[in-house]
């Protein structure tokens, strides 16, 4: 087939189209693999913009991306759903992103010590009983909480607290 290199179509021919299983054969060996174009530009103009470093680089930085994706999909449960209009599509993309620089936030704060997977899980664990008129019973505890309760100074080792106590943590995370 000939396609027209301006508009993408296909040009009329007399023959039939077929597929060329060799291009195919070739195409298929670096099915998986990143290829990062080195020379693109004129050497002249860019000397030393890809040298080793930069491209080593380019390569953590995709495997990052793919990184948040996986975090998006897997940890954030943030699946296609389908809708409609433009406007409910855009704020579905901002909630999964904002939830994205949240969970990375919170592994910054805490010197990346654990996976975007446990935080969440530990974090949707968190919970108190209300045990009387003032006071509450936090009854999950691990590790990955109390790296949390340090990295946002918030005592999660304290197993039952006042309504006051907790407001004032509460106060105390909003102003940080």
């Amino acid at each position: 087939m000939e396609v027209d290199k301006k508009s993408g179509e296909v040009k009329p021919t007399k023959g039939t189209p077929c597929l060329d299983y060799d291009v195919i054969r070739e195409d298929e060996k670096y099915d998986g693999y990143y290829a990062i174009v080195t020379n693109l530009f004129d050497e002249e103009k860019n000397k030393g913009k890809y040298d080793d470093e930069k491209i080593i680089d380019i390569y953590r930085g995709l495997w990052r991306i793919e990184d948040s994706f996986r975090v998006t999909k897997s940890d954030l449960e943030a699946r296609p759903i389908y809708l409609g209009r433009k406007d409910r599509i855009k704020a579905h993309f901002l909630i999964c992103f904002i939830a994205l620089v949240i969970v990375r936030l919170i592994q910054k704060k805490t010197s990346y010590a654990h996976s975007p997977t446990s935080l969440i899980d530990a974090m949707n664990n968190i919970s108190c009983t209300h045990e009387s008129e003032n006071l509450f019973l936090f009854d999950f505890r691990s590790q990955i909480s109390d790296d949390l309760g340090i990295a946002f100074d918030i005592d999660f080792k304290k197993q039952r607290l006042t309504r006051a106590e907790i407001k004032n943590f509460l106060g105390a995370v909003k102003k940080a």
